[in-house]
């Protein structure tokens, strides 16, 4: 009995990592169940230089087409699912959890640094600045990200809310800006 209640009411934390991931395969097959989906999946569980725990999850199956539809949508919702069931019953817990769907996350963020792409080009070629869509927040963190790569075009995020416009412009400059950088 004392598992049971050691269950329902959280019990001590002997093995953290496992605990986790029980937690994290009782949720997805339940939501699988009930919504009716045939999805299986697979997880692999990391631990890196800062002892930050990891844990990635692999969908498969025959309704990945609807779980990878409306870009993403459902993924990032399963992912917030799950990640908000860990924090109720494991508040200590600071697993990273990151869910995806045959590739889909590595094909987005490709697609979306490919527009980050064309949009520089168009910056540095008419030497004005370009407006990407609004976008949610770990999509503008990919594009901010790969064109901090480059010292020729700045870019930032414009707006109020959570989706965002995000600004590309070439630099002026480039001796003013640096000097203005180490002044701060």
């Amino acid at each position: 009995m004392s598992g049971f209640f050691s269950k329902i009411f959280g019990g001590k934390k002997q093995n953290e990592g496992s605990e986790v991931e029980t937690l994290i395969q009782t949720t997805l097959d339940g939501l699988f169940e009930i919504g009716g989906f045939d999805i299986s999946f697979e997880m692999e569980s990391n631990v890196d230089n800062t002892d930050s725990h990891h844990i990635t999850v692999e969908l498969s199956g025959d309704d990945t087409d609807l779980i990878k539809d409306r870009e993403g949508a459902v993924i990032d919702s399963i992912q917030l699912f799950v990640q908000r069931v860990v924090q109720h019953h494991l508040p200590e817990d600071r697993t990273k959890i990151t869910i995806d769907c045959g590739g889909y996350r590595e094909e987005s963020n490709q697609a979306l640094v490919d527009l980050a792409e064309k949009l520089k080009g168009i910056a540095l070629e008419k030497g004005k600045s370009v407006y990407f869509r609004a976008l949610p927040p770990k999509d503008r963190k990919v594009i901010h990200q790969y064109l901090a790569n480059d010292e020729r075009v700045r870019s930032r995020s414009i707006g109020d809310g959570l989706f965002k416009k995000i600004k590309i412009y070439p630099v002026k400059n480039k001796n003013e800006e640096s000097s203005y950088s180490d002044n701060e």
